[in-house]
C-alpha cells in the first residue's frame, strides 16, 4: 500500500521509466536518433513523450534488418508496399529514404492508421504514402499489379501465412520482400514460407538479437544510478519469444547483378 502511495505521489516523468522516455525525446528532439531512418520525424514537440517507444526513437528498433533496409534503399523502387504499417515507422522511414517511390500503406487498426496519418502529415510525404485499411490478398495483388520494380514489406502479425503465397498473389514472385515471422502466432509458418519461395526467391533468414544497456546512448547522473533492468528495458522491443525475418531477392533480380 505505501509503494502505490508513494508511486502516486511521483511524477511520472521522474519515475525510471518515465525519466528515460523524457530522456531520450528531449535529447533526440523528438526525431529518430540513428539508424536507417535517422532524422525522421517521430515524435511532435507538441505531444508528451509518455510511453513513447523508445527503440523506434533512438533507431535500434529491428536494427537486424537494417543492412537489408539499406540495400532496399539503394535499389531505387518504384513501388514500396508496407503491410501492418501500424504507426508509419517504416512508411514513412522509407518515403524519406526513397524519394521516387510511390508507398503504399496498409493498417487495419484505427487507432494505428490515425497515427500512421499524423506521421505522414508530420514529415510532409502525404502525397506520396496512400493509406489503406486491412490488406488481403487481392488488395495486395492490386496494388503491386503494374509495378515494374517492388518491395514489400510485411508485419501482419501471422496474416503472412495467407498474404505471402504466389499462388493467390503471382506478382510476388517478382518481388523482393522483407517479412516479419510469426511462429508465436502459426508454428511453422517459417518453413511454409521458405517453400513457397524457395524456387523463384534467394532467402536470407535473419535472427533476432536482444539489446544490450550498450545500446541506450544517453548518460545522466540518474541513469547511472538506475537498476540496469529499467536501461534493459529501455532498448527492450516487448517481444514474445526470438523473432526472425526472411528477406527474400527474386532470382531474375539476383542473376542480373
Amino acid at each position: 500500500m505505501l509503494r502505490k502511495i508513494a508511486r502516486a505521489m511521483v511524477p511520472t516523468r521522474f519515475r525510471p521509466s518515465g525519466y528515460l522516455e523524457h530522456l531520450v525525446c528531449s535529447r533526440t528532439g523528438g526525431q529518430v536518433y540513428s539508424g536507417p531512418f535517422a532524422g525522421m520525424s517521430w515524435i511532435s514537440a507538441t505531444l508528451d513523450c509518455a510511453h513513447v517507444h523508445i527503440p523506434k526513437l533512438l533507431g535500434s528498433y529491428e536494427r537486424e534488418v537494417s543492412p537489408y533496409i539499406e540495400k532496399a534503399c539503394a535499389l531505387n523502387f518504384s513501388l514500396i508496399v508496407i503491410v501492418g504499417a501500424a504507426e508509419g515507422y517504416y512508411a514513412v522511414g522509407m518515403a524519406l529514404r526513397n524519394p521516387n517511390a510511390r508507398v503504399i500503406a496498409f493498417e487495419m487498426q484505427p487507432k494505428e492508421r490515425s497515427a500512421l496519418a499524423e506521421t505522414v502529415e508530420f514529415n510532409g510525404v502525404e502525397q506520396r504514402v496512400e493509406i489503406r485499411g486491412k490488406c488481403e490478398p487481392e488488395d495486395l495483388k492490386q496494388a503491386l499489379a503494374g509495378a515494374p520494380r517492388s518491395l514489400v514489406i510485411c508485419d501482419a502479425e501471422g496474416y503472412e501465412s495467407l498474404l505471402l503465397d504466389p499462388a493467390r498473389v503471382s506478382s510476388l514472385g517478382e518481388a523482393f520482400i522483407l517479412a516479419e515471422l510469426h511462429e508465436f502466432v502459426k508454428r511453422g509458418i517459417t518453413d511454409k514460407i521458405r517453400k513457397r519461395f524457395e524456387l523463384t526467391h534467394k532467402i536470407t533468414h535473419i535472427w533476432q538479437k536482444e539489446g544490450t544497456i550498450g545500446d541506450f546512448p544517453f548518460q545522466t547522473f540518474y541513469t547511472r544510478c538506475l537498476r540496469k533492468r529499467y536501461l534493459r528495458w529501455a532498448v527492450s522491443e516487448s517481444r514474445p519469444e526470438r523473432m526472425s525475418w526472411f528477406w527474400m531477392e527474386p532470382m531474375s533480380a539476383v542473376s542480373g547483378q
